[in-house]
């Protein structure tokens, strides 16, 4: 190339440069040397991984078959593939049983031949890819919940009798006895009242009769409104609304009646929509709600917006108080939908009960376990008075790994055991270490945990010991408010589950992640975690991750499904010092065979930028039928796989994919601003309250990292991983525990900066009340009367609220870290090196941007590096002034770029231009020629093209149908070759294109702008261009509708298209031309 255009040679530099940019050290940032880094973007090492799940799809599955695939892609860049062996009801099931002698057989030769092609091989953690269970589990070690039964008891007399066994499966934990509360089962019904509804129902009073297996249906419409009118005046505290078992999603309000009006005592939602065992093991729980004691004669319940087929079984107005939502709060129920954002499992302060009586007092409550014998038969002498008795136990909450093959299903292993989980990880990957010989499994080293959506469980052998250890109480008499019975006070029983969750996060991420962590280390095999939960994720996502050896993310080809789930990854990494941040990348569901790269590129870069630098193909289902095409798929993902038409030139994208991982990897993210979590749990997410301004970039992080990891120096937080923050932002919360608000005032007094509000409390009950005296006092010493808008503690400034970040980055003199025009669709990602400063930059539009972005580095010369073609050059028109420098740039259609600064200089004064105007040289106009690939039911002999044309447009049903790859010929004769970068641009592909140019290799496209520098191809004289293009299967399969079934020469199992289905755009579309462009 010219000058200062360059494409550099893999070889051209010492290897010893080139390693020393691959380490995956966490502390400070890499020191990368200049020729080590541009060699490394040029030819990304083997370290840069590229991953692939690679799916064995509902026992379909041939020897044959994985060794063709684990061919395929080595040869298209993937060094990295996680075998999932998945059960889809909807895909056929083949004959090859999991764990059969065969299936053993084949697994054994997908090893081996890894091995021999130096592919690393992951193998999820149960048969399905969630999460960790199977056949072998028994129920004793599956995940459990605290399930009881009830029986009551008028003392003095001696008790002897059976207690009821609430389950079939059942562990017996705690009997324990407490005296009856005043009003404990006085509700309004038909007995002291009258129950009557608009518009009227038959059987009305099954609503109200306490029996949870009769009910009513709500009516056409979804409304009702039902009134309870009492004989006399009646004190209400709560309300239990319970549904029929069919699903229900409705709003809810109770009023009162005052004088001539209703009075709204409580709005509230209803929603048992997702009654599936992995969000709730009590799948038609009640909603309850709690209120202020309301005395009075007229009662109004009012359902509206429900859904059809949905019923009522109970409407409980009761007298004793409830813990509100106590379903949601011991997790018997979790959040419906796949993103639980950060408040979704907080809940309002609930009011104060006036009268002790009515609750249970946690000093009366006995602890009769030692009077039960094995067989159920309690002998206890009741002392005088009314008691309740609760025969409290453990009982699998009926989860299984999933979607797995009928015959490797199972129970799932208890979160939050180590011995559990150390036993499956023996059932399973033991047997494989113990099977497959270790010469034919070398390159087998992970240990695959997918995202977590198995749901909660909120049990686990031993935990009232641990528990009193962790928290310093003992939790036996607080045991009732499971039941949603208020003991000590709602305030004291809502600590008490706040400390139940918090518990089971923190075991769910040592105990489960840490354990299955530490039991791999032990085989010589490393964990990979997905760091968050769609279907009821009961941990702390960033505690979660960080006891993984590796972690990730996830997107999907379009929609919501990335929006938390990357952010929780990369903070993740960045605080627990992860250098590598995986995504679960491209997933989608739907339409089979219809999408391409192009189409992935936006949200691929989007990722990047907020913090993805490694890439994992979702999916690579096996293809075990050689004589099937486009063969087997599913609902989900985009088929990464060799049986699909592009695949044979993924490795153009997967160049694209390794050269921007490469330098995602080098140095340290900067951030600016640390949001802190809080405490609560779970939480599979952060918020930015206050808004992060444009231009800066932050992390979540976590209370954990805060007390463990934090220090500050210069005015920063600082993490061991190399991360620094300018600013900590507190959530708006009126909870903290005293430990964490201790370190908080450490920090300040060694010089952080810190805004957010006081908290007023501890969330817990764990040395209750005095915590809370601790974090009164130690919030009155830092936020003092709240006056100031900022006060100096030490050597750091704490920030009052406020509702913009904006002020408060002044005042500490933070430039944004790349500025642009507010509403300019381009996003960005920054990491430094001892060498210099590493700006990704994506343009997610579709239209062309030319963009002034400002950028806080002074002194160094702006560089671009073009991760689509490897090429680097400099970029001479830029200013710098008070330590930023500003670089036009110029984006195509969600093209991106790096820009690079490393070397030292100032602007000097230039006619060039970073983008100039391009100059043709020549178009290639002249008719084409083009060679059909053979077997594809294409023309049999080349066809001539006078000119460019969409092959959908052809009147030859063989091309318009065609799916598969052509290759086109032409000729050119350039007279002259300009001393200048030169380029062939072929206009616009579908879908993807490799390039000759005079029988030499010169690259591919496969997005905007479809142009490649072939300087070093190009000749004087004429000149063979040879472009293969490459389609998707879609037309080929609306093609095919149209005939006949046995004339069909397709054959899929997933197939969304029909004979009226729009054909997609396919072939070389041009124009082509040879272009010119006069860099300096």
């Amino acid at each position: 190339m010219k000058k200062n255009l360059f494409k550099l040679s893999a070889c051209a530099l010492a290897g010893a440069a080139l390693a020393a940019c691959c380490g995956t050290g966490a502390s400070g940032p890499q020191h990368v040397s200049h020729e080590a880094l541009a060699s490394g973007f040029v030819t990304p090492p083997d370290s840069i991984q590229t991953s692939v799940y690679w799916y064995w799809i509902s026992n379909n599955i041939s020897k044959e078959g994985v060794i063709k695939d684990l061919e395929s892609m080595k040869k298209a860049g993937i060094n990295r593939a996680f075998i999932g062996n998945i059960g889809q009801d909807d895909v056929p099931y083949g004959n090859v049983k999991m764990l059969s002698e065969e299936w053993w057989d084949i697994l054994h030769a997908a090893l081996k031949k890894a091995t021999e092609l130096d592919i690393e091989i992951g193998i999820f953690n149960s048969p399905g890819w969630s999460q960790s269970g199977g056949p072998w589990v028994k129920a004793d070690q599956a995940m459990r919940y605290l399930a009881s039964s009830e029986t009551r008891a008028k003392g003095p007399q001696k008790f002897n009798a059976k207690l009821v066994q609430p389950t079939d499966s059942f562990q017996d934990v705690r009997v324990i006895a407490y005296p009856v509360p005043k009003d404990d089962q006085l509700t309004l019904n038909a007995s002291n009242g009258t129950i009557t509804s608009t518009p009227k129902v038959a059987d009305l009073t099954k609503i109200t009769d306490g029996d949870q297996k009769s009910g009513i249906a709500i009516p056409k419409g979804g409304e009702i409104t039902i009134d309870l009118k009492a004989n006399a005046p009646f004190t209400a505290r709560s309300l239990t609304v319970k549904p029929t078992e069919h699903p229900l999603g409705a709003q809810g309000e109770l009023q009162v009646k005052e004088g001539d009006n209703y009075r709204t005592l409580s709005k509230f939602d209803i929603n048992r929509t997702n009654t599936a065992l992995n969000v709730g093991f009590d799948q038609f729980a009640p909603v309850v709600v709690s209120i202020p004691a309301t005395t009075g004669t007229d009662f109004r319940v009012i359902i509206k917006g429900a859904n059809a087929g949905s019923g009522l079984a109970e409407v409980a107005l009761a007298a004793a108080p409830r813990v509100e939502r106590f379903s949601e709060k011991t997790l018997a129920k979790m959040h419906p939908t796949p993103l639980p954002y950060w408040k979704d499992y907080q809940w309002p302060v609930q009011p104060a009960v006036e009268d002790a009586a009515l609750m249970v007092d946690p000093a009366k409550v006995q602890d009769i376990s030692q009077y039960l014998a094995a067989d159920g038969t309690l002998t206890w002498d009741v002392p005088e008075g009314e008691w309740v008795i609760l025969r409290m136990g453990m009982t699998p909450t009926g989860t299984t790994n999933s979607p797995a093959a009928p015959e490797a299903t199972g129970y799932e292993t208890d979160k939050m055991s180590r011995e559990h989980i150390a036993s499956h990880f023996d059932a399973h990957m033991g047997e494989i270490l113990r099977r497959i010989p270790a010469e034919d499994r070398k390159t087998f080293k992970v240990v695959v945990q997918d995202s977590y959506e198995t749901g909660g469980q909120n049990f686990t052998d031993g935990m009232i010991e641990e528990f009193k250890t962790r928290y310093g109480y003992d939790p036996t008499p607080y045991l009732p408010v499971y039941n949603g019975i208020v003991v000590g006070s709602e305030e004291a029983s809502d600590r008490f589950l706040w400390d139940v969750r918090r518990m089971i996060a923190d075991k769910v991420a040592y105990d489960y992640v840490g354990g299955l962590r530490d039991v791999s280390h032990q085989h010589g095999l490393h964990t990979w975690l997905e760091n968050y939960g769609h279907w009821g994720f009961p941990g702390e996502f960033l505690m979660y991750g960080g006891q993984s050896d590796e972690i990730a993310g996830e997107f999907w080809s379009e929609g919501s499904l990335g929006d938390i789930e990357n952010r929780a990854a990369s903070s993740c990494g960045h605080i627990y010092g992860k250098r590598r941040v995986w995504a679960e990348s491209f997933t989608s569901g739907g339409p089979a065979f219809g999408r391409y790269p192009y189409q992935m590129k936006q949200r691929g870069d989007r990722f990047f930028t907020e913090g993805i630098n490694s890439s994992l193909l979702h999916v690579y289902i096996h293809q075990p039928f050689e004589d099937r095409e486009p063969g087997l798929d599913a609902w989900f993902g985009n088929e990464f796989n060799r049986k699909n038409t592009w695949f044979s030139q993924m490795d153009v994208f997967t160049g694209y994919l390794k050269r921007c991982n490469f330098m995602l990897q080098r140095g340290d993210y900067v951030a600016d601003v640390a949001y802190f979590i809080g405490e609560d749990a779970p939480k599979m997410t952060g918020i930015c309250t206050p808004e992060l301004p444009a231009g800066y970039s932050f992390d979540y992080i976590n209370g954990e990292v805060l007390l463990q990891r934090a220090s500050v120096e210069d005015g920063r937080i600082v993490l061991p991983s190399g991360m620094k923050y300018r600013l900590l932002v507190l959530p708006q919360l009126e909870t903290m525990r005293p430990e964490i608000l201790q370190k908080i005032k450490e920090l300040l007094q060694a010089g952080a900066c810190v805004i957010g509000p006081a908290p007023k409390y501890s969330p817990s009950l764990s040395d209750y009340p005095a915590a809370d005296r601790k974090v009164q006092a130690l919030a009155s010493e830092l936020w003092g009367d709240q006056t100031e808008s900022v006060r100096t503690i030490g050597k750091g400034r704490l920030f009052m609220p406020a509702t913009s970040l904006q002020p408060v980055l002044e005042a500490l003199n933070v430039k944004p870290d790349m500025r642009v025009n507010s509403g300019t669709p381009v996003l960005f990602i920054h990491r430094a090196t001892d060498e210099g400063d590493i700006y990704f930059i994506s343009n997610q539009s579709e239209t062309p941007v030319d963009i002034n972005p400002s950028f806080r580095v002074a002194g160094k010369l702006p560089e671009l590096w073009n991760p689509l073609t490897a090429e680097i050059r400099l970029l001479p028109e830029f200013t710098c002034a008070d330590g930023v420098t500003t670089v036009p740039v110029r984006l195509e259609g969600f093209e991106s770029s790096f820009i690079i600064f490393r070397k030292k200089g100032t602007p000097a004064k230039t006619t060039a231009r970073n983008y100039p105007v391009k100059e043709v040289l020549a178009t290639v106009s002249s008719p084409w020629q083009v060679d059909f690939e053979k077997g594809k039911r294409g023309p049999e002999e080349a066809v001539t093209f006078p000119a460019l044309q969409d092959w959908t447009e052809s009147t030859d049903p063989s091309i318009r149908y065609f799916s598969g790859k052509a290759i086109y010929t032409n000729r050119i004769t350039l007279d002259e070759l300009p001393q200048k970068a030169l380029y062939l641009d072929l206009g616009k592909v579908m879908v993807m294109a490799k390039v000759k140019i005079n029988g030499q290799y010169v690259g591919g496209v496969w997005t905007t702008p479809y142009r490649l520098p072939v300087g070093d191809f190009l000749r004087k004289g004429e000149n063979l261009i040879e472009v293969e293009v490459v389609n998707n299967w879609r037309n080929r399969l609306i093609g095919d509708a149209s005939l006949p079934e046995k004339e069909r020469g397709t054959w899929t199992n997933v197939n969304p298209w029909n004979a009226d289905s729009p054909l997609q755009s396919s072939g070389l579309i041009g124009p082509v031309e040879i272009q010119a462009y006069s860099y300096e």
